[in-house]
């Protein structure tokens, strides 16, 4: 009985609005529009999730050697530059210089700790900051115009009959280490075989290390490519430390 009476109150409500609206000369079309728009959009299909897409990849270099491996004492064994550490050492350097970037090359430069241990001097921790990785910096800088950052490496050539091992007290050094001169980088841009040279690698527990990539000294605070050209070059020569 109740339901009964909930109804006819609802027809006699719907009713009574229909009569008004017909004193007042309204019309029932805007009721009929408004029921056919909610129909519509009930039955629009839901627009598709669009994919976003992936960000690029970003770079990264890579290991050459354990952690904490610079504070640990030197050995004579010598580098090899077909294992995955001189790998690596290509890898990093490789990103340094058509980026721009040279931080990327940092574990591929010879370390700091490994530098405090090796030179005789008052304070090595002071000009490998300054010196030595300062002209590294400024010489990937003057590099990366030469190889762009499209440039695909060839391979690098690294002479094994020049490699020599640099005993305690040459070169103001208390320890020694291997060196190998004249490191040939060979790469290809817009289908011309070019390279330039990294003056020198020296080795630390058994890994390569790049340590001058331009010159061992200059008379500026300037950028210096060694000995860039077309083809691959010629490696060495030998000698320096």
């Amino acid at each position: 009985m109740l339901a009964v009476s909930a109804l006819a109150g609802c027809t006699a409500t719907a009713t009574e609005a229909n009569e008004h609206a017909s004193a007042s000369g309204g019309s029932h079309a805007a009721p009929a529009a408004t029921h056919a728009l909610a129909v519509s959009q009930q039955s629009r299909p839901p627009t598709p999730n669009t994919p976003k897409a992936s960000p690029p990849a970003t770079p990264a270099a890579l290991p050459v050697a354990p952690p904490g491996a610079a504070e640990l004492a030197q050995t004579h064994t010598l580098p090899s530059t077909d294992d995955t550490a001189f790998k690596n050492l290509v890898h990093d350097f490789w990103l340094a210089v058509t980026t721009g970037n040279a931080a990327y090359a940092l574990p591929a430069f010879f370390p700091e700790k490994a530098y405090e241990q090796v030179k005789a001097i008052s304070d090595p921790a002071y000009d490998w900051r300054t010196r030595l990785w300062g002209e590294f910096v400024l010489d990937v800088a003057a590099v990366h115009p030469l190889v762009g950052t499209d440039a695909k490496l060839l391979r690098v050539i690294a002479a094994a009959e020049y490699a020599i091992w640099i005993p305690p007290g040459a070169c103001y050094n208390s320890i020694g280490y291997w060196h190998v001169p004249g490191v040939r980088v060979v790469y290809e841009r817009d289908g011309v075989t070019r390279s330039f040279g990294i003056t020198s690698l020296i080795s630390w527990r058994g890994d390569w290390y790049v340590v001058h990539l331009g010159a061992y000294s200059r008379d500026a605070a300037v950028g210096i490519v060694d000995e860039a050209a077309e083809g691959p070059g010629v490696p060495g020569p030998p000698g320096g430390c």
